[in-house]
């Protein structure tokens, strides 16, 4: 089995526990185990500078975030928990081969986007000019989620110590029933 490289590579390998999705030919990703989580811890007096940037950059960056020109960067369009306001949160954004898209869980699993994907259980991710409807996000560990990455990427996440990805899978068309 060749596997692609470079900036289009969406690669996850297979685990051979796991049998394979009906049509697809490709194991699913296995799930990260439980173990430590990313480096990155910050204090609540750093947590709030970083939301305090966020406020005044992601207005920035989600003007080209997610568009056809830019792979890095997607946007996730998802819905607050508890206030059911609509929230667009432009992220570091990689399709699967598996089906769906992965991305660092760089602040844990207490970064509110992800909370509100995992309450919700579903969201919508504008990728290179596409909206794609997505859905069951699962902790997915760095052997399996750094090949999506371009080299680059895949070191810089390293460098920083990300070890916790997550993995949302494609979500079948309203019309389709199985």
């Amino acid at each position: 089995m060749s596997t692609a490289r470079g900036r289009d590579a969406a690669v996850l390998p297979a685990d051979p526990a796991d049998p394979a999705p009906a049509g697809r030919g490709q194991a699913a990703p296995r799930q990260a185990a439980p173990g430590p989580a990313n480096a990155i811890r910050l204090g609540p007096r750093v947590r709030r500078l970083i939301r305090s940037v966020a406020r005044v950059v992601n207005p920035v960056v989600l003007r080209f975030a997610g568009g056809r020109h830019l792979p890095v960067l997607g946007v996730i369009h998802h819905r607050g928990r508890r206030t059911g306001q609509h929230y667009a949160t432009p992220l570091g954004i990689r399709p699967a081969a598996a089906g769906g898209f992965v991305m660092p869980l760089t602040f844990g699993e207490e970064a509110s986007w992800y909370r509100n994907v995992r309450a919700a259980g579903w969201c919508v991710i504008t990728w290179r000019g596409d909206g794609h409807t997505v859905a069951d996000p699962v902790i997915v560990d760095r052997a399996a989620a750094l090949p999506a990455f371009p080299r680059y990427e895949r070191l810089a996440l390293r460098l920083i110590g990300i070890r916790q990805f997550v993995w949302l899978r494609s979500a079948p068309a309203a019309g389709d029933s199985a």
